[in-house]
């Protein structure tokens, strides 16, 4: 994505931002869910220099968080099984689902390499 801005937001604003918008939050002027969407965006262009790209949210299954993470299906689920990823599983029924959002916001925290773009455990090398 390309950089947005040519004076970085520092980490500091993005902290005060947050103090202001607190008391709005509490008070119901803007809703709790608006607000962390906000600071989500600015801590990201903090530590990035980008805002967060546009997702509509949906509910995906195992095996597509296996592909936007480029992994296999089976190695996907080693890798929830032991606790790699921050993101929770939500039951529909019996099926299990993940917010495609927080799957994306993993990526992103993922640091770059220029040898292997994902930081992700090997199947050869997990436990």
């Amino acid at each position: 994505m390309k950089k947005l801005i040519k004076c970085p937001v520092r980490t500091v604003t993005v902290r005060l931002i947050g103090r202001l918008l607190l008391p709005l939050a509490e008070s119901g002027t803007i809703s709790v869910p608006e607000m962390n969407e906000v600071m989500s965006n600015l801590r990201h262009l903090a530590q990035k220099g980008e805002m967060l790209p546009d997702v509509v949210p949906k509910l995906i299954d195992q095996k597509e968080a296996a592909e936007m993470l480029g992994v296999s299906f089976a190695h996907f689920r080693n890798l929830e099984r032991d606790g790699v990823f921050p993101f929770k599983r939500r039951k529909v029924g019996t099926a299990v689902r993940y917010y495609n959002i927080d799957v994306y916001k993993y990526i992103l925290t993922l640091p770059e390499d220029e040898q292997n773009k994902s930081q992700l455990p090997t199947e050869n090398n997990s436990s």
